[in-house]
């Protein structure tokens, strides 16, 4: 059996297998890294959680544009008699909450003092949740009593 040489013009150069095998090696790092990246579950679930969390903000900052125009919009319309009111009223539920502040430090037992205290610190570390959610039952309202007068 003679043994013929390949068509030097169609054999690969050493040059040329070393590229295709760099290439090889390259994509299989692709691969194994898309692969890692899928199994790392822990990662994953991080940026989900990143992303919901920019969501919220932005769904937050857009209620609570809302929620200003709302009121804007209402403080606009409201007769001064109606906004001197409420200004009173504002002064003497301030007064009354300061006396009721005064009475409850004077009386309250103190374990039910330290639960007031941190249930007032978690509302005041969530009053964006809050003050939107007030607005919002104030539009409600005030929508409400339109169409009834």
């Amino acid at each position: 059996m003679t043994h013929t040489p390949a068509d030097p013009q169609s054999a690969p150069s050493p040059e040329q297998l070393r590229e295709q095998v760099e290439q090889t090696r390259h994509d299989l790092g692709q691969t194994v890294q898309a692969l890692a990246d899928k199994a790392d579950v822990k990662t994953r679930a991080q940026q989900k959680t990143g992303e919901l969390k920019e969501q919220a903000i932005a769904k937050t900052d857009t209620l609570k544009a809302r929620a200003a125009k709302a009121t804007s919009q209402i403080h606009d319309k409201l007769p001064d008699s109606v906004k001197d009111q409420a200004a009173q009223t504002a002064g003497q539920v301030r007064a009354t909450a300061a006396h009721a502040g005064r009475m409850w430090e004077e009386k309250a037992p103190e374990p039910l003092r330290q639960k007031a205290a941190r249930s007032a610190q978690l509302a005041r570390d969530h009053r964006t949740v809050l003050l939107v959610a007030a607005a919002g039952v104030t539009v409600l309202w005030v929508a409400g009593r339109r169409k009834k007068g």
